[in-house]
């Protein structure tokens, strides 16, 4: 997924919280759901860092012959660019884009 293409700000936005609370009822499991998802795209952002980094690794560096290479920063300065995940993920949660259930309820209904 592209994430520089998401609406998600940059900087922290202030949010109401009524408005995070509405679909699920509580403010706390929200930020549950919130989190999760947050540490979701966090590790997907790494991975996909990782891998772009990968490419320019060589094993047998020495001290001496350490240089920089202009696409590899580049690559880390798109990422350092993009949005924070928990901004990521709390914008997704505000446009329903987020699928959670309650197992709590799930087997109360079975029963």
């Amino acid at each position: 997924m592209d994430y520089k293409k998401s609406k998600a700000p940059v900087n922290t936005v202030t949010r109401n919280i009524m408005d995070l609370c509405k679909d699920t009822g509580n403010i706390y499991e929200s930020v549950a759901i919130i989190s999760k998802r947050a540490n979701q795209i966090s590790v997907q952002i790494k991975d996909d860092l990782s891998k772009k980094l990968a490419e320019f690794a060589s094993y047998n560096d020495s001290l001496e012959e350490v240089f920089e290479n202009r696409e590899q920063i580049e690559i880390s300065r798109y990422y350092e660019k993009l949005p924070k995940p928990s901004l990521l993920a709390t914008q997704e949660f505000v446009e329903n884009k987020v699928y959670w259930r309650d197992q709590q309820k799930d087997s109360q209904n079975f029963n």
